[in-house]
């Protein structure tokens, strides 16, 4: 799997997803510009020592990123409002989850370009904007693990 986070801005969160990815052997892509410098103490804190664990790799932009996309590359764009909850899509070993920024989430023209691969979290109550980014990864990496049987698990 390979989660892709668009212009994070908060150091923790960040180092939460990359956390994550070590526990995983889930792909990191992160996509500048960053609302950090990625020497943040912040970030290495969340991470902690799992960063050594983590492949990920530094894309300029949206449009590198894209651009060194296999073509049958399938991306999931996960953002509130989107037409499908994230537990109703069929994920495969080798797909990209894509969170946006903390504070404005990912460019409406992209979530529109790719309509159905938009997915959404359900939220329940109507004066919460969103959860955290790193739940919302966690939460969604784990449902893409959980239909491929879990494979590779440890414990």
């Amino acid at each position: 799997m390979n989660i892709v986070l668009v212009e994070p801005e908060i150091p923790p969160n960040t180092g939460n997803v990359a956390r994550l990815c070590a526990a995983t052997n889930t792909v990191l892509h992160l996509v500048e510009p960053f609302g950090f410098k990625l020497d943040d103490a912040r970030l290495k804190r969340a991470g902690l020592d799992y960063w050594r664990q983590v492949e990920w790799h530094r894309w300029k932009n949206w449009g590198a990123f894209a651009r060194q996309l296999p073509p049958d590359a399938r991306l999931w764009f996960i953002e509130s409002a989107g037409p499908t909850h994230y537990s109703d899509a069929a994920f495969r070993p080798d797909d990209f989850l894509v969170f946006g920024r903390e504070t404005a989430g990912l460019p409406r023209q992209l979530l529109e370009a790719h309509r159905g691969r938009w997915l959404r979290i359900p939220m329940f109550n109507p004066q919460s904007r969103s959860l955290n980014l790193s739940n919302c990864a966690a939460l969604v990496l784990f449902e893409a693990l959980r239909q491929q049987g879990f494979k590779g698990e440890i414990c």
